[in-house]
């Protein structure tokens, strides 16, 4: 994360016009632009499989599904990441209201917001409010579930 008022770098580098070829324009509207789509639309918000849930910009791992809980908001929950390394934290003052934006780290794409103190039965007390248009979920081979 840039600590200064430069644009930070990404290991994977898009011009906007190959975001905008690549991406639908809804996706486009969240990932690249901090969209966010409408409560209990998205196609993971009711998600239980095993999996992990990757960047839908870039493919980049972000998130598995035993730290995926319901918390009823309308949008994923996790209570963590796949690794500390794999998201970034942005200050987000829009809305009025201050907030920590969550980026994928390896493009810089919009995923949602982090909240804490909220009172969910998680081990990190946090919320991960992902949009679901911002990830693919893969399920896990058969060999690997329980």
């Amino acid at each position: 994360m840039a600590t200064d008022d430069t644009t930070p770098t990404y290991p994977v580098q898009r011009t906007e016009e190959q975001w905008r070829e690549l991406l639908s324009p809804a996706e486009y509207q969240v990932l690249r632009q901090a969209g966010t789509e409408r409560p209990f639309v998205g196609e993971y918000t009711d998600t239980t499989d095993e999996g992990v849930y990757s960047c839908r910009a870039c493919g980049a791992e972000l998130f598995r599904s035993e730290h995926k809980f319901s918390s009823h908001c309308g949008w994923p929950s996790f209570y963590t990441p796949l690794a500390q390394n794999t998201v970034e934290y942005i200050e987000d003052t829009t809305l009025g209201m201050r907030r920590v934006e969550v980026r994928c780290a390896s493009c810089g794409s919009h995923l949602g917001h982090v909240f804490e103190g909220e009172g969910y039965p998680t081990p990190t007390d946090q919320r991960y409010c992902i949009n679901s248009i911002s990830m693919r979920f893969a399920p896990a081979p058969e060999t690997d579930r329980g």
